[in-house]
């Protein structure tokens, strides 16, 4: 099992920029992919952006050129740089982590953390 703790979000102007981390914790090692979900009220949970164990991201169109996945030398702990906030950014962003583990595949949710962009 993997633990996932987020940390980062909160109350920015638009044009703002946040940076959220998730922290993993437990089977690590048999994660081969983190990402960034996020959900606003009456939508449903949508891919903000993915990591793979190899290094390769992917990103919503919509937050392209604006956010940056990336994770630090261990692999524990995954960063989602948001710059340019809009107000459509705001959301619960959820960290998500895919491992494989005897033959199949599990995934792993953190609790979300609130991101609010608003003058």
């Amino acid at each position: 099992q993997v633990q996932l703790v987020e940390s980062g979000g909160g109350l920015v102007q638009p044009g703002g920029s946040l940076r959220l981390s998730c922290a993993a914790s437990g089977s690590i090692s048999s994660i081969y992919a983190m990402a960034w979900y996020r959900q606003a009220p009456g939508n449903q949970r949508e891919l903000v952006a993915k990591i793979t164990s190899g290094g390769r991201t992917n990103y919503a169109d919509s937050v392209k050129g604006r956010f940056t996945i990336s994770r630090d030398n261990a692999g524990n702990t995954v960063y989602l740089q948001m710059n340019s906030l809009k107000p459509e950014d705001t959301a619960v962003y959820y960290c998500n982590a895919d491992r494989m583990w005897a033959g199949l595949i599990y995934h792993d949710w953190g609790q979300g953390t609130q991101v609010t962009v608003s003058s």
